[in-house]
């Protein structure tokens, strides 16, 4: 069964929705700056089971956190520091955004990472942070953990180790003088307010030395992170809820937070998915970092199809690993390819399941498995100026292209020239020569197998079988290895040791071109 079907079915088994009537799935993202592809692998997967459990008719939210009210703790190598640098310390709702039109910082950032959504075909109902606090619903949540600080230092001490000294608060309170809040130290809760000092902060922050009382009501305060999240799920019913495999270890944040909703809060905690990292070239880096490791950049760089199956098509417990300067995209292609391809061969497993998924919900009841030349074909026709991309499809097919077949094409190369434009490796980036490179330096086997190729092809229009099928009577006629053949070719043509598919390679370059760079080499 495939992974979100089987997670919606055990959840429809095992959990009864807390309102009654429907489950509550949530998540959340800080907005600290341009979000990491990464964080899309929780969208997707918290969004998959929501539509899963939708298939499945039980009713359900999706609800996704924009969080605003969590600290500015560092400026982002790509915004001007000289702006910035006195907001570090403030809530990054109060941050101004750095673009206009936006009323901060966090709705910046949010709206970029919306959009991402909205192209992968997540739509789950957004509030933000500040809501929650400043509406007073956190307030109920907030006391009691102040009430019980004592408790929530000894959970803390013993599901993570971490140790606080016994004036220490779980709360974040906003200075009322310089309106930061990671310069705050909140100590003595005498019911209705706390006593705080705007005294600390690292490095780059500055404090402004107020000290006072607040009541920490209504958005003046900020319960830390673990305590939080666990105020979250009660406050607003949440029945479902995963986590990165970074927060969801033992002794992690997850781990943390739902002892402390069992303890603090008598709050059994939501059904947990544990996921793995989405990683970009092999690391979790931040988007600050690393080319193509944002999600704006990830969305810009694949249809929605695809990038869908990038976020959904592996097992959950699996790492998924995305490089765009790599053969990650032309490898994602040919996945989907094959998922197409089981279905309209009319399989019904788990792989179509999945493809299924690839496509938009709103899309989802009329999809087909149109057929697509493969990737790497498309985005080097896209750099062979006298191909007609079309036609080489239709050859390739055997066949007219469909109207949807011609849109997916069209599409399709959009894409690739997008690509090859910005990550594609040079391993992809093809040129023609016009003339035998310099430096050419051939063996005698392969300049004779170059002049049998030439006679073969002179003698009528050969299609990439039958060069394929050429390529390889010649290695029995003629002693020479595969590897050194094909090398001879691609050095000939493109001026590299490798390339395409050398029969289909052959097949779609000028027929006298090609007879005579040939010929060329095999006398040179």
């Amino acid at each position: 069964m495939f992974w979100a079907d089987r997670i919606a079915k055990e959840i429809q088994d095992t959990v009864t929705p807390r309102n009654g009537t429907g489950f509550l799935i949530r998540d959340e993202k800080t907005l600290s700056g341009r979000v990491h592809v990464g964080s899309m692998r929780g969208v997707a997967i918290h969004g998959l089971v929501s539509e899963a459990l939708s298939e499945l008719g039980s009713e359900n939210e999706y609800r996704y956190e924009l969080n605003d009210f969590d600290p500015f703790d560092s400026i982002p190598p790509y915004l001007d520091k000289d702006v910035f640098t006195e907001h570090l310390g403030k809530p990054l709702y109060t941050v101004p955004s750095p673009e206009p039109g936006f009323a901060n910082y966090a709705e910046y950032f949010g709206a970029e990472f919306t959009d991402v959504h909205v192209k992968a075909g997540f739509t789950p109902n957004y509030y933000r942070a500040t809501e929650l606090y400043q509406s007073g619903k956190m307030d109920e949540c907030m006391r009691i953990a102040l009430t019980r600080a004592g408790d929530v230092r000894r959970i803390l001490k013993q599901v993570s180790g971490s140790e606080k000294d016994e004036s220490w608060l779980p709360v974040s309170v906003v200075c009322e003088k310089c309106g930061k809040m990671m310069t705050t130290r909140a100590y003595d809760f005498d019911g209705e307010t706390v006593g705080y000092s705007c005294d600390k902060g690292p490095d780059g922050t500055i404090p402004c030395g107020h000290s006072g009382r607040v009541a920490p009501w209504k958005g003046a305060a900020k319960l830390f992170w673990k305590v939080d999240w666990a105020a979250k799920w009660v406050v607003q019913g949440v029945d479902v809820e995963g986590a990165g495999k970074d927060h969801a270890t033992k002794g992690g944040s997850r781990d943390t937070a739902a002892h402390i909703a069992k303890e603090l809060y008598n709050y059994e905690p939501p059904f947990d998915i544990p996921y793995e990292f989405f990683l970009v070239g092999g690391k979790k880096m931040s988007s600050s970092k690393g080319s193509g490791s944002s999600a704006k950049e990830m969305s810009a760089l694949l249809p929605p199809e695809i990038f869908r199956l990038a976020l959904i098509g592996k097992e959950i417990n699996q790492q998924v690993d995305v490089d765009p300067e790599g053969d990650s995209i032309p490898r994602l292609y040919d996945w989907h390819d094959d998922l197409a391809q089981r279905v309209r061969e009319g399989i019904a497993d788990d792989f179509t399941r999945l493809y299924t998924y690839t496509k938009l919900p709103e899309a989802r009841a009329d999809a087909g498995a149109p057929w697509t030349l493969r990737f790497s074909q498309v985005a080097f026709m896209a750099q062979m100026p006298h191909l007609s991309m079309q036609e080489e499809a239709a050859k390739t097919k055997g066949e007219p292209l469909t109207p949807e077949e011609v849109i997916a094409l069209q599409e399709r190369e959009t894409y690739a020239l997008y690509w090859l434009t910005t990550f594609a490796p040079s391993a992809h980036q093809y040129r023609l020569q016009e003339k035998l490179p310099d430096g050419l330096s051939l063996t005698e086997d392969q300049k004779k197998a170059l002049a049998s190729l030439a006679d073969f092809i002179a003698l009528e229009e050969r299609d990439g079988e039958a060069l394929h099928q050429r390529l390889h009577e010649l290695k029995t006629e003629i002693p020479v290895a595969p590897k050194e053949l094909f090398q001879a070719l691609y050095r000939v043509f493109l001026n590299r040791d490798s390339g395409p598919k050398a029969g289909w390679f052959l097949s779609v370059l000028p027929r006298e071109y090609t007879e005579r760079l040939l010929r060329q080499a095999a006398s040179s």
